[in-house]
């Protein structure tokens, strides 16, 4: 294998409200020159789906289907997102926005980088894999190329490591 066969050309940049700005800022600081980028936004269908499911519920009564409100309120979301995005990292970029499971659908559309940019969106009070919101842990877990995990802000302390499991025949030295 040469260096070219290993070189980072494409670089994916998982968008997501409260913690994007570390993901670009790990992207601008990190990814070598000449890197392609791409914000990689998905917007879940579970909220326009429950209020979809309620409408049809009251069986058409409570006047026009919210859910459909709802789609358009998040796709205007996302869009303002990645345009934030896209000014914060100022470089010329691709910009995907898509729908669906947002973890099947980060580990899918991320197979074509060559690195994927995630930031931390749990308990970020304190080390360990509560850090990792449900989300994210399945992306770490499932994509099929390398990926560079930031914290959002300053990482905690080490002493907030949690305590090794109790191991009731394991006695100290």
């Amino acid at each position: 294998m040469t260096e070219s066969d290993t070189a980072i050309r494409s670089v994916y940049i998982w968008i997501a409200e409260g913690t994007w700005r570390a993901s670009v800022d790990a992207a601008l600081s990190l990814a070598p020159d000449g890197v392609r980028f791409t914000l990689l936004h998905v917007t879940s269908p579970d909220a326009a789906d429950t209020a979809h499911g309620a409408y049809r519920g009251l069986l058409g009564r409570g006047g026009p289907d919210p859910g459909q409100r709802l789609e358009a309120l998040a796709s205007i979301s996302a869009a303002d997102l990645i345009e934030a995005a896209a000014r914060r990292l100022g470089r010329p970029c691709d910009r995907l926005e898509i729908q669906g499971h947002t973890e099947r659908a980060v580990v899918a559309v991320s197979a074509d980088a060559d690195l994927l940019i995630v930031a931390r969106d749990g308990d970020r009070s304190r080390l360990g894999p509560k850090s990792l919101g449900k989300a994210t842990r399945f992306v770490v877990d499932h994509a099929a190329c390398p990926v560079l995990l930031v914290w959002p802000e300053a990482a905690p302390d080490v002493g907030t490591i949690p305590p090794p499991p109790h191991h009731p025949h394991h006695r100290d030295p």
